[in-house]
C-alpha cells in the first residue's frame, strides 16, 4: 500500500496541494471522505510529505476504535509535540488543557464559592445549601445547554463542591493559542486519519478550530469514513468524496502490483474490486497465498468490505496461534505501545510472548512495529481480527489487558467491563469513578458513555436508578434528546424514591418542547416540589417550582395557580434572595409580586455577593419582571464573566437576554457587538432557540436604524426558525418586531395587525406577559377609530392587572398609550403626566412621546407650542440614531414652520458589530491577544478585523483609536 495508491488521483491531489500550498498565507479546512481503502490516507501522506517538503510543520493524529472513550486523546496525540509550550499560555487556559489531558486536577473554587456552571442550585448563591443525589455537574459541550429547554439552565444537576470541570471552550481556545503560537514560527498542517473513530471532545475542538482557521496559517486535512456520521460533517468544512479509480487507472495499479497476475484471476480481481485501491492491492495477495480464495472476488453479494476483511482473515489463519493470539490482544488495544501488548499476550497465552511472535504478523503485512509500538496497516485488519475471534478469546484479550494496566484506572476499567459476560457492581463503580473523571476533565461525551454502560452492569436497583438519572441529565446537556428519553423510560419502572422521582420529573421537562400549555402538568410540579421539600431536599424542590413558574410565563394560567407556584417556594427554607426564588415570583407572578422581584433586586444590588449564574438568573428574572432597568447591569456583569470562564453555551441566551435590554435604551454600543456574538455562538453551538432570539434582536436594531430590508430578511429567518421550536415567548416578539419594522416604514395599519396579535388570546402569539411591552407599538400603530378602540380596550385591561407595578417600563410604556389613545380634550393632561414619568433608561420611548405631543399640538394649529417638543425628537432621535423616526420628526418640525437637516452618518456607522466590539476592546488598551481570549477568537483574526477598522475610521494608530471612542 504505498505511492501507487495515487493512480488516477491527479484532480484529487491538486486539490489537497492547493490547500498545503496556501498555508502560509490562509487556513484552509478539507474533510476526505470515503469508503475503506479508497485511498483516503494515502492521498493524506502525499499532503504530508508535501507540507514537510515546503517547510510546513505537521501534526498527526489517528482515530483508533478502541480509543473512542478516552478523552482528549486524539487531541493529545495532534499536540504531543507541543505541550512544553503549555506553560507560556494564559494561566487559565494552561490549566484548562492540562486538566483534559490529565496531567493535573481540575482548578478549585475559592473556599465558600459556588462552583456549580449552571448556577442553579445551590452555587447560584453563596451560602446555599447543595442538593443530594447527584455525582455530576452541569456543563454546556459543543452544542451548548438542552435546546428542548426554553430555560438554558434547566434540569441540571451540581457538582461536588470545590471542584470545576474545566470548560470545553476554554481548552478549545487554549488549543486555538497554542497552535497560534507555533503558527507564527511555520504555517501548521493537522492531518488527522480515522476521523470517524476520535474521542468525541477532540471532534468538537476540531469543529472549533475550523471555525477560525481564516486568519491563521492552520490547515486541518480530515480523513472520515463513508457512512459513519461525524459532527466535523455539521461545521461546513469542505469535503472532497473519493470515487472508485477509473478502469484505466485500476488496471494501471493492478499491472504494478501484481505484474505476473494470469488473465482469468486479473478479470476477476478488477471486477471485483470496483476500483478500490485496497482491493486491487490485497486481493492478489490472498489469491497468491490460497488459490482457493477465488470464492473472495466470485461472490458479487459480498460487500467489498467483507471481501477485504475476508482476505485478511484468509492471511491470518496462516499464523502461528501465539502469533493469533498476540494479534487479538494488539486489536482488544486501545495504546498501541508494544510492551503493553506483549504482556497482555503472555496473560492470554499463560505464557511469555515476545517480539518475534509477532514477526510473521509483520512479514505478512497485517501489523508494523518498532521498538516501542505495534499497529495494524490498516483498520480492515484489526476489524478482521476481532471478527475471527470467538466470544470467549474477546473476552479474555480485554481481561487480559486489564490485568497489566496498573495505575490506568479509566482504560483498566473500561476493559474490565468489556471482558464481563454479565452484571457486576463492582465494575460498574469503576465505570462510576470513569465518569467522574471524565466530567472532571470537560469531557461530557465520555462520562455519558461510561455512565451508560455502568447502567448494563448495575446489579442494584439503585444503582442502576442514579446512573440513568445521571446519564440522562449528561444527555440533554449534550442535546441528545433522544438518547435521554431512553434512558428515562428505563428509569421509569424501576422503584424510584421521593428525590428520584423529582430528578425524573425535571428532567422530563428539559425533553418538553411544548413548554405553553398543561395545567395538569402544573399541579404535577407543584406536588412533586412539596413532597420534595418533605423529603430534605429544598433546593430540588425550588428547581421544580422555577421550572413551574417558568410554565406559567408562557402559559398564563389562572391566577390562584401561580399564587400557589408561588406560595410553595416561599415556603421553602432557602434565602429569600436565592436567585431562583427571584425568578420564580418574578416568571409565576411578574405583576402581582412585581414590587418584590424589585426590591429584592435592589437589595442584591446593594449586597452583591452572588457570582456569574446568579446574575445570568437574575437578569433574566428582571426583564421578565419589566425591570430592564436593573437588568442590563446583571447580564453585562454575567457576559463578561461567562466569556471569562468559557462557558459560551450559557453565553449566548445572556448575550440575546443583553441585547433586548439594549433596545429598550437603543444602545447601540452594547447592542450590536451582543447581537453579532450571539448569533456567532448560537450557531456555532446549534442553540436555535437562541439564534430565533439573537435575530429578532437583530431586526428591531434594523428597523431602528432605518434598514428595512434586513430587518424583513432577519425576522423572517427569525419566525422560520421560531415556528420550528415552538417558543410562545418568541413568538411574541416577532409579532412586536413586525410591528416596530411596520411603524419604521409607516405601514401603521400593517403594524397594528401584527402587534394586535399580542393581544389576542385565540392567536398562538398571545403573551398577557409581554403586554406591556407590546402596548407602546400598537398605541403609536393605532390610527383609525376602530384600531383605537381597540387599542383603550386592551389598555384598560392592563391598567387592571398593572397597577400595582413599580417597573419602570411598565409604568413608561402604559403612560405612554395613554398620552397617544386619549380623547383630544384629555390628551394634554396624559402627555403632561406622561412626560411626568423617569423615563432615563427609556430614552427612544421619551423621544417617540415628545413627536407624538409635537403633532399633537401642530394639528391643533398650536404650532409654536408645537416647536418644542418636535425640536427635542428631532435632536433626541439624532442622537440614537433612529432614522425612521428622526426622518418624521424632522417633517412635522418643517411642518410647524422650522427647518431641520439630517443626521450625517458618524464613523461607527461604517463598522460592523463585530467591528465595532474589537475596536472598542482595542480603545481600552487591550491587546489583540486579550481580545482574542475575551471573544474565543484567534490574535491574527484580531488583527484582521482591525486591519480594516483603521483606514474606515480614517486613523493608523491604537492611541487615535482611544481618542475617536473616548474623546476628552
Amino acid at each position: 500500500m504505498s505511492g501507487g495508491e495515487l493512480f488516477g488521483r491527479a484532480a484529487e491531489s491538486a486539490i489537497v496541494d492547493g490547500l498545503v500550498d496556501a498555508l502560509p498565507v490562509t487556513g484552509a479546512a478539507l474533510l476526505l471522505e470515503g469508503p475503506p481503502g479508497i485511498g483516503k490516507s494515502a492521498l493524506l501522506d502525499h499532503a504530508v510529505d508535501r507540507a514537510r517538503g515546503g517547510g510546513i510543520s505537521v501534526l498527526r493524529a489517528s482515530g483508533v476504535q478502541a480509543e473512542t472513550h478516552l478523552p482528549f486523546a486524539g487531541l493529545h496525540q495532534l499536540t504531543r509535540t507541543l505541550l512544553d509550550r503549555v506553560p507560556r499560555l494564559p494561566t487559565a487556559q494552561a490549566e484548562a488543557l492540562r486538566s483534559a489531558f490529565g496531567l493535573a486536577d481540575p482548578p478549585r473554587t475559592p473556599e465558600g464559592t459556588a462552583a456549580d456552571p449552571a448556577g442553579v442550585m445551590g452555587g447560584a448563591y453563596k451560602g446555599v445549601a447543595r442538593p443530594h443525589g447527584s455525582m455530576t455537574a452541569p456543563h454546556e459541550g459543543v452544542t451548548g445547554p438542552r435546546e428542548g429547554a426554553v430555560d438554558p439552565y434547566e434540569g441540571l444537576a451540581s457538582p461536588p463542591r470545590g471542584a470545576v470541570a474545566p470548560q470545553f471552550f476554554m481548552i478549545a481556545l487554549a488549543t486555538l493559542s497554542l497552535l497560534g503560537e507555533c503558527a507564527a514560527e511555520a504555517p501548521v498542517l493537522l492531518a488527522v486519519d480515522d476521523a470517524q473513530w476520535l474521542d468525541a471532545p477532540t471532534l468538537d475542538v476540531l469543529g472549533f478550530l475550523a471555525r477560525r482557521l481564516q486568519a491563521e496559517p492552520l490547515g486541518l486535512l480530515l480523513v472520515l469514513r463513508e457512512g459513519h456520521v461525524s459532527p466535523l460533517s455539521m461545521c461546513g468544512i469542505p469535503e472532497l468524496r473519493l470515487k472508485p479509480l477509473e478502469p484505466a487507472a485500476a488496471e494501471a495499479l493492478l499491472d504494478t502490483v501484481a505484474p505476473d497476475l494470469d488473465p482469468g484471476p486479473r478479470r476477476r480481481v478488477l471486477e471485483a474490486s470496483a476500483g478500490n485501491p485496497l482491493a486491487l492491492i490485497e486481493l492478489p495477495v490472498a489469491l497468491a497465498a490460497d488459490p482457493s480464495a477465488g470464492r473472495l472476488t466470485a461472490s458479487a453479494a459480498l460487500p467489498l468490505t467483507a471481501r477485504l476483511e475476508a482476505a485478511f482473515v484468509s492471511r491470518l489463519a496462516e499464523l502461528p496461534p501465539e502469533t493469533r493470539g498476540a494479534l487479538l490482544v494488539t486489536a482488544a488495544d486501545d495504546g498501541g505501545a508494544l510492551a503493553e501488548v506483549l504482556a497482555a499476550a503472555s496473560a492470554f497465552a499463560g505464557t511469555e510472548v515476545s517480539t518475534r511472535a509477532l514477526e510473521p504478523a509483520v512479514v505478512a503485512g497485517m501489523v508494523t512495529a518498532d521498538a516501542f509500538h505495534i499497529a495494524f496497516t490498516h483498520p480492515l485488519v484489526r476489524s478482521a481480527v476481532l471478527g475471527a475471534a470467538s466470544l470467549s478469546d474477546r473476552l479474555a484479550a480485554h481481561g487480559a489487558l486489564a490485568d497489566v494496566l496498573h495505575g490506568q484506572p479509566d482504560r483498566q476499567a473500561w476493559h474490565r467491563a468489556a471482558a464481563i459476560g454479565r452484571r457486576d457492581e463492582s465494575v460498574a463503580r469503576q465505570l462510576d469513578q470513569v465518569a467522574l473523571r471524565a466530567r472532571g476533565r470537560g469531557a461530557i461525551a465520555v462520562a455519558l458513555t461510561a455512565l451508560e454502560r455502568a447502567t448494563t452492569l448495575s446489579e442494584l436497583t439503585a444503582g442502576r436508578a442514579a446512573r440513568l438519572l445521571d446519564a440522562a441529565e449528561l444527555a440533554l446537556e449534550l442535546g441528545k434528546a433522544e438518547r435521554a428519553e431512553g434512558l428515562l423510560q428505563q428509569a421509569e419502572p424501576l422503584e424510584l424514591g421521593v428525590r428520584e422521582r423529582a430528578r425524573l420529573l425535571l428532567l422530563r421537562e428539559g425533553l418538553e418542547t411544548d413548554v405553553a400549555t398543561s395545567t395538569p402538568r402544573l399541579h404535577l410540579l407543584v406536588a412533586t416540589a412539596e413532597r420534595a421539600a418533605e423529603a430534605g431536599d429544598p433546593e430540588l424542590a425550588l428547581r421544580l417550582l422555577r421550572t413551574a413558574a417558568r410554565r406559567c410565563w408562557w402559559s398564563a394560567p389562572e391566577r390562584a395557580l401561580r399564587e400557589r407556584v408561588v406560595a410553595a417556594a416561599e415556603r421553602l427554607p432557602v434565602p429569600e434572595l436565592h436567585p431562583d426564588l427571584v425568578y420564580t415570583l418574578a416568571a409565576a407572578t411578574p405583576v402581582e409580586r412585581g414590587a418584590t422581584v424589585l426590591e429584592r433586586l435592589d437589595r442584591l444590588a446593594r449586597e452583591g455577593g452572588y457570582d456569574v449564574p446568579a446574575a445570568a438568573t437574575l437578569g433574566t428574572a428582571a426583564t421578565m419582571a419589566n425591570a430592564y432597568d436593573h437588568a442590563g447591569g446583571l447580564l453585562q456583569h454575567a457576559a463578561a464573566g461567562l466569556r471569562a470562564q468559557g462557558r459560551l453555551g450559557l453565553l449566548a441566551p445572556t448575550l440575546v437576554s443583553l441585547a433586548f435590554t439594549a433596545v429598550r435604551t437603543v444602545d447601540w454600543e452594547t447592542g450590536l457587538p451582543s447581537v453579532a456574538e450571539a448569533i456567532r455562538l448560537a450557531e456555532e453551538n446549534a442553540q436555535p432557540r437562541w439564534l430565533t432570539g439573537a435575530r429578532i434582536a437583530k431586526a428591531q436594531f434594523a428597523a431602528l436604524l432605518g434598514d428595512l430590508d434586513t430587518a424583513r430578511t432577519v425576522i423572517g429567518e427569525a419566525e422560520r426558525q421560531g415556528l420550528s421550536v415552538a417558543n410562545p415567548s418568541n413568538l411574541a416578539f416577532i409579532q412586536i418586531t413586525r410591528g416596530l419594522i411596520g411603524l419604521a416604514a409607516g405601514a401603521h395599519a400593517e403594524a397594528f395587525d401584527c402587534v394586535w396579535r399580542v393581544f389576542d388570546p385565540a392567536d398562538p402569539a398571545y403573551h398577557p406577559f409581554l403586554q406591556t411591552i407590546a402596548v407602546a407599538e400598537l398605541a403609536e400603530a393605532a390610527t383609525g377609530a376602530e384600531q383605537r378602540a381597540m387599542a383603550r380596550a386592551a389598555l384598560h385591561r392592563l391598567d387592571a392587572a398593572a397597577v400595582a407595578s413599580p417597573a419602570q417600563l411598565t409604568r413608561v410604556n402604559l403612560g405612554f398609550a395613554h398620552a397617544l389613545l386619549a380623547e383630544d380634550e384629555e390628551a394634554e393632561d396624559r402627555f403632561r403626566t406622561a412626560l411626568d414619568l423617569d423615563m432615563s433608561h427609556a430614552p427612544f420611548t421619551r423621544a417617540r412621546l415628545m413627536l407624538a405631543h409635537g403633532t399633537w399640538l401642530r394639528r391643533r394649529r398650536q404650532v409654536v407650542e408645537a416647536r418644542t417638543p418636535l425640536r427635542i425628537a428631532v435632536v433626541s432621535f439624532e442622537a440614537l440614531g433612529v432614522e425612521p423616526w428622526g426622518e418624521r420628526a424632522r417633517q412635522e418640525l418643517r411642518s410647524a414652520g422650522e427647518g431641520s437637516r439630517r443626521r450625517e452618518s458618524t464613523d461607527w456607522d461604517l463598522l460592523t458589530p463585530q467591528e465595532l466590539q474589537i475596536a472598542r476592546l482595542a480603545a481600552d488598551g487591550l491587546s489583540n491577544k486579550e481580545i482574542g481570549q475575551q471573544l474565543y477568537l484567534s490574535p491574527r483574526t484580531i488583527g484582521a478585523h482591525l486591519y480594516r477598522v483603521f483606514p474606515k475610521l480614517g486613523i493608523t494608530s491604537r492611541s487615535q483609536l482611544r481618542d475617536r471612542i473616548h474623546p476628552a
